[in-house]
């Protein structure tokens, strides 16, 4: 017979480490490039010692001269908070009693629920790692008082069925009655996003923005936010430490191999770092391919870690990502990034243990996937963006 026990040991024992390889490995290539580790986690924060330069304490010197004077390594200290990830599940009463006396047909209503989980996780995950922290969806949108629907640049970080929030920017709180608002549909040919809500004159398009239900200043630090230039990254000044510049070329325009090794050999010069994985947009991908074409160049393809392909430049894997921006390349040393975590996803348990807890007021159940963890790049002067790149 089925019961609430049954799901939770189900949820436990099966389906925990299903969901965490899914998460951490299949959610994007990327991620899956990253290495993840519980080092550095002081609390609810991450606290690493980064060196910067070379060690001083060399020379050359005559044969009964001084030696040189020592000096060691210089460091600054990273400080990050761990950001709070989420995922819940929510089970009705009635589709458990449902399927007491049917195994199968509770089989199929977690996995129902889990591949959802999955979908919706993955989709946020990626998003977060192209962003700036800040989990904002769309700025500088239009909207037509008494509509339900506004038009954005673009579309793509939108989904059905997500919960979003409408904030001010003036006063940096949502906007009243404008918490907690689904999604309903994404017209991704005209770039308009329809929720289940109604809009009078409230909505102020240079002064709103978009947020996830809950997510405002509070998303994972990704490459936004790494390869902005100057301000704060990681509580470091870039203006005093000018190494937490990222490499950034604007304005390129058409794009060859040449423009991509320039960036690299700056790189490789300058700082030491060996890039290891390029992403762009699909139609900055085309626009590669298109290259070679033109100079009748094979297309080589390379299989990764989590069954995904890219095509190669130079032995270099070359994925492209819905969610950066379409006129844009990044050239990556992932072995400079860590998502530092307190631990792996875990069932969210209260005092008695269990995973399972009724909806106060409400005949459903639910189960929240949780994972403390942020994003840290060791050297950001050792990463490369190019963008203005023309698109196919």
């Amino acid at each position: 017979m089925v019961t609430l026990q049954t799901a939770e040991n189900a949820l436990k024992t099966v389906y925990l480490g299903v969901v965490s390889d899914q998460l951490n490995i299949n959610s994007n290539p990327l991620l899956s490039k990253i290495k993840q580790s519980s080092s550095d986690v002081w609390g609810k924060e991450i606290r690493k010692l980064a060196p910067f330069g070379i060690n001083g304490g060399i020379g050359a010197g005559t044969e009964d001269g001084n030696l040189p004077q020592a000096n060691g390594n210089s460091y600054v200290q990273f400080v990050s908070s761990l950001k709070n990830l989420y995922g819940t599940i929510e089970i009705s009463d009635k589709a458990i009693r449902a399927s007491e006396n049917n195994a199968g047909a509770f089989v199929n209503l977690l996995n129902a629920e889990m591949e959802g989980l999955i979908k919706a996780s993955n989709f946020n995950l990626s998003r977060m790692l192209y962003g700036d922290g800040s989990g904002k969806l769309t700025t500088n949108f239009s909207h037509t008082a008494g509509t339900n629907y506004i038009k954005t640049p673009d579309a793509k970080k939108f989904m059905e069925g997500m919960i979003v929030s409408i904030y001010n920017t003036s006063d940096e709180d949502y906007k009243a009655n404008c918490n907690h608002i689904k999604v309903t549909k994404v017209d991704r040919l005209n770039n308009q996003v329809y929720f289940d809500k109604t809009f009078g004159t409230m909505l102020d398009p240079l002064e709103d923005f978009i947020v996830v239900q809950g997510s405002y200043e509070l998303e994972i630090t990704g490459l936004g936010k790494i390869f902005e230039q100057g301000g704060t990254l990681y509580g470091v000044n870039r203006a005093d430490h000018p190494w937490m510049n990222a490499y950034v070329k604007e304005g390129v325009g058409e794009l060859s191999e040449t423009k991509i090794q320039t960036a690299i050999d700056e790189l490789e010069e300058v700082t030491g770092s060996v890039i290891d994985f390029i992403t762009c947009s699909s139609g900055v991908k085309r626009a590669y391919q298109e290259h070679l074409s033109t100079y009748k160049r094979n297309v080589d393809v390379m299989e990764l870690n989590g069954g995904y392909k890219a095509i190669s430049y130079n032995g270099i894997p070359l994925i492209s990502d819905r969610f950066i921006d379409s006129d844009t390349m990044y050239l990556l040393n992932t072995k400079e990034f860590t998502l530092h975590q307190l631990c792996d996803w875990q069932w969210l348990e209260g005092d008695d243990g269990r995973i399972i807890r009724q909806t106060a007021g409400k005949p459903t159940y639910t189960a929240t996937l949780v994972k403390y963890a942020d994003l840290i790049c060791d050297k950001p002067n050792g990463q490369a963006k190019l963008t203005g790149i023309t698109t196919a």
